[in-house]
């Protein structure tokens, strides 16, 4: 997978690894599903390499049980462009659980999503829509005029954008 910085697509060391696959002993950064996570928390947690988790448009957290202090990274899926429930993943993560780690956006993200989506907290994006892959080489990134809710962090002029 290969990865947009500000100045031009780098490569992403993080790796997608499915429920029913052998974890990686070496050094390798993971992403791991949220249930796979839940059960095997202690086990990844101790392995070397960063830890992520991947996390459906249904899935949700549970406070107190729920120890994201160990990630690294927790990717938020968007399946449709018109699927909104990963901006409210990303906000309750920022907000409620604290989560100072990377929060990435990745699926069927779109051009004029991707402010409102850094406004929420999420920091970087694996994008399939070729025109916005198009955009985004071009250094084209749209503004928003107008607001109702304050931005989650101020930390988020860090933006990476990733493309499978």
């Amino acid at each position: 997978m290969s990865a947009y910085y500000r100045g031009g697509f780098l490569q992403d060391s993080w790796v997608y690894i499915s429920d029913d696959a052998e974890i990686p002993e070496r050094n390798q950064d993971i992403i791991v599903s949220l249930p796979h996570w839940r059960v095997n928390a202690i086990t990844l947690t101790k392995r070397k390499g960063r830890l992520g988790i991947f996390v459906k448009p249904d899935d949700s957290f549970e406070k107190g049980s729920d120890n994201l202090s160990g990630l690294s990274l927790i990717s938020i899926s968007f399946p449709k462009f018109s699927d909104g429930r990963g901006y409210s993943q990303a906000r309750m993560l920022r907000e409620q659980f604290g989560f100072a780690g990377e929060i990435r956006a990745r699926g069927e993200v779109l051009m004029d999503q991707i402010p409102l989506m850094m406004r929420c907290g999420i920091e970087a994006f694996e994008v399939t829509h070729e025109a916005t892959i198009a955009a985004l080489k071009a250094g084209t990134l749209p503004g928003i005029s107008h607001t109702y809710q304050s931005p989650v962090s101020k930390r988020l002029g860090n933006i990476r954008r990733f493309q499978n």
